[in-house]
């Protein structure tokens, strides 16, 4: 058995345990207690460095997670470390997260909320007429690369992309560019600061686009990109040590390629995204 499978199953054995007993799990997967014992040590004795790089990454993202929403986060991405351990971690680095204030008169007047149209309802009866976006970041041997895409609803096509070193306002906006739809669509997000900046509402209204929003805090009121952003990360980068920025964008660029034109899904009557697009064209 390979080195890097048993690492995947030492850390799913982790996962599982609080729910199954560990000598049976063990057992299942054909891998030892002493084993197990190593890895974990191991993983408690990561570098620093490296955990608290990931957790920067995921609090510019989603800066109202807590350090128990962020333990959950770093284990989706293999790095399965103790809550305790992020506790502490974040209050070493002041990472805070922000909690959500009562709104007022005196609110921040550059900050625009949109009420949620989509409502957790991901199905489109035709094409352009409910789009959702979202961010996600991606490790590399040169720091993090971020992923801003938007997504078509009805096909769950990938219509507009755009790959950053930094997760700004121009990273959404160069994204917005490459987006060509007849106005009248919904552009569905959570409430990140991109997406809640004044800006970033006059852009949409520049478009002809309705804005919406999730609820603070509620990742599955945009499900349909975290699932997208799940199966990228699972089906380009598992298993993968991290590339140099340059590799890991082209990886992205042909993980992008073969889920829109190949990569068939149920939903689609086994169709891929394109595939299902053009079936409503003939």
């Amino acid at each position: 058995m390979g080195s890097e499978l048993k690492k995947q199953l030492f850390a799913i054995v982790d996962v599982l345990r609080d729910s199954h007993p560990l000598a049976l799990l063990l057992h299942y997967a054909d891998l030892s207690r002493s084993g197990y014992y190593k890895w974990k040590s191991s993983i408690k004795n990561r570098n620093d460095d490296y955990i608290i790089e990931h957790i920067k990454a995921i609090h510019s993202i989603y800066p109202y997670y807590g350090y128990r929403r962020i333990t959950i986060a770093l284990k989706r991405d293999g790095i399965n470390i103790n809550h305790k351990r992020v506790y502490k971690l974040m209050r070493q680095f002041d990472i805070k997260s922000i909690i959500r204030k009562k709104r007022n008169h005196f609110a921040n007047k550059n900050s625009v909320v949109f009420p949620n149209l989509i409502a957790r309802n991901f199905k489109a009866s035709a094409l352009n007429e409910k789009l959702t976006t979202d961010i996600t970041y991606i490790p590399t041997l040169n720091g993090f690369i971020y992923l801003s895409a938007i997504m078509d609803l009805c096909n769950n096509e990938i219509i507009a992309y755009h790959l950053s070193a930094r997760n700004n306002l121009e990273l959404v906006f160069s994204t917005l560019n490459k987006l060509s739809v007849q106005p009248g669509a919904i552009l569905h997000s959570d409430q990140g600061a991109q997406y809640t900046h004044k800006s970033y509402q006059e852009r949409l209204s520049a478009k002809g686009l309705h804005g919406s929003h999730s609820r603070r805090g509620n990742c599955l009121d945009n499900a349909a990109m975290e699932s997208f952003f799940s199966h990228l990360k699972t089906e380009a980068f598992a298993g993968k040590k991290p590339l140099c920025a340059q590799e890991t964008m082209s990886l992205i660029d042909a993980h992008i390629r073969f889920y829109n034109t190949e990569r068939f899904q149920k939903r689609l009557g086994q169709l891929s995204p394109v595939q299902f697009r053009e079936k409503l064209a003939a």
